[in-house]
């Protein structure tokens, strides 16, 4: 069993000193679903990049700004939300830790790549 709160303090740690201000942890792998622990300093950002078929982040420490298809959404610890199911980026506003849930398949459920491509 994996304690977050010890995660997220070693991995916020790992980013301070890391170069390029961040440190990720794959800490769950079972079949499609992955939970991975990512820690930012403040104004580190994760550039856009492709969205899995189903994911969510947890803010566990600080504040980001998630972007995804002009949108953006400020999130604060505690707070959960949906990652649009387009392209999408990551920024810290403050040095803050996330978790991120995803799902990197799904069997008989079409993603929403696959819904658009079939209308």
């Amino acid at each position: 069993m994996d304690d977050l709160t010890t995660l997220a303090r070693h991995h916020l740690d790992q980013a301070k000193a890391d170069p390029h201000g961040r440190s990720a942890h794959l800490f769950l792998h079972d079949g499609p679903l992955r939970q991975s622990v990512i820690a930012m300093v403040s104004g580190c950002e994760l550039d856009e990049h492709n969205a899995p078929p189903a994911a969510s982040l947890q803010v566990l420490h600080g504040h980001v700004r998630l972007t995804g298809g002009g949108d953006r959404m400020d999130l604060i610890a505690g707070q959960v939300q949906e990652i649009p199911h387009e392209r999408h980026g990551l920024r810290a506003l403050e040095d803050s830790v996330v978790l991120l849930t995803a799902v990197t398949a799904t069997h008989g459920c079409p993603t929403p790549y696959e819904d658009a491509a079939t209308t």
